[in-house]
């Protein structure tokens, strides 16, 4: 089980500590289930960037970084070393840790 911090930039949020989370599911579908609003205009199939986020900690319990996640991190707003949409970061089964994650100031893609 994962114990996860979302962190926001969007002025005015603050973070967000998730318990008991189960492995095999995206950090994008973490997020929608526990009503932490993360856009994801492709549903999440890694076809945009909207899903991006900042992994400060934890990477090495989330699915290693794929060809095609890099070419749509490319395109993200502000991209960073250590970038990953959310809908890629599948939490690893077998493994237990924390995982804190920044999520980008979203304001800049309302109306989309």
């Amino acid at each position: 089980m994962y114990s996860i911090t979302f962190k926001f930039e969007q002025k005015g949020l603050e973070p967000v500590t998730l318990e008991q989370v189960a492995p095999d599911q995206s950090l994008l579908e973490v997020a929608l289930t526990n009503d932490i609003e993360l856009h994801h205009n492709c549903g999440g199939v890694c076809a945009c960037s909207t899903c991006h986020l900042y992994v400060e900690q934890g990477e090495d319990l989330v699915e290693e970084i794929s060809d095609k996640e890099e070419d749509f991190i490319d395109r993200a707003v502000n991209p960073r070393l250590n970038s990953r949409l959310g809908c890629q970061c599948v939490l690893l089964p077998g493994k237990q840790g924390n995982i804190t994650v920044t999520i980008p100031d979203q304001t800049q893609f309302l109306g989309e």
